[in-house]
């Protein structure tokens, strides 16, 4: 599952939360200041994504007389660009590695602030963090299916891609969320 910024959010307080509930470690420092590093790092992540994203479509762009004249398929086209310049840029884009990598700088940044103290194996710690961001991803999918059966049970047919649409699809969203504890 690809993660959104509009999601950072939620994973960054679950990741805050599970720490706090955690016997592991203790936090010395207050919840949101766990979930504001989180978010950071996840932020920068899913913003280095979308950079190579956009690179990606611009080099897709600026070739697409020959796109056309091949009849290349552009997903299958766009994917590989991606994984070229990720490759480049040592950016992870399958998702178990990046969610591993991702719990190692949150984890690397709380230790070296100081904002947790544990007497456990580093990676136990690490995991209560990829667990968090990987039971997102894993609910995530539940949600939006959940989400949009909602929707077309409306009496009245709101079609996709709407303002309207994405209003009601984002308030329902976060009702379950908030109903999955993610909110």
């Amino acid at each position: 599952m690809r993660l959104r910024l509009n999601q950072i959010g939620y994973i960054a307080n679950k990741i805050a939360l599970d720490l706090y509930n955690s016997s592991l470690l203790a936090l010395k420092v207050p919840l949101e200041t766990i979930a504001k590093t989180a978010k950071e790092v996840l932020e920068l992540d899913i913003k280095e994504e979308i950079a190579i994203d956009q690179k990606s479509q611009e080099l897709l762009e600026k070739n697409q007389q020959e796109v056309e004249f091949l009849r290349i398929d552009e997903r299958k086209l766009f994917g590989m660009i991606k994984r070229q310049i990720a490759e480049e840029k040592r950016f992870l884009l399958f998702w178990d590695d990046r969610y591993n990598a991702l719990s190692h700088k949150i984890l690397d940044i709380l230790i070296q602030k100081q904002y947790i103290q544990f007497s456990v194996n580093k990676n136990q710690v690490k995991n209560i963090i990829f667990k968090a961001i990987d039971s997102f991803a894993k609910i995530h999918d539940s949600i939006q299916e959940e989400v949009v059966a909602k929707i077309k049970t409306y009496k009245r047919k709101i079609l996709v891609g709407t303002d309207e649409y994405e209003l009601i699809y984002d308030k329902l969203y976060e009702e379950e969320l908030r109903k999955k504890g993610f909110a």
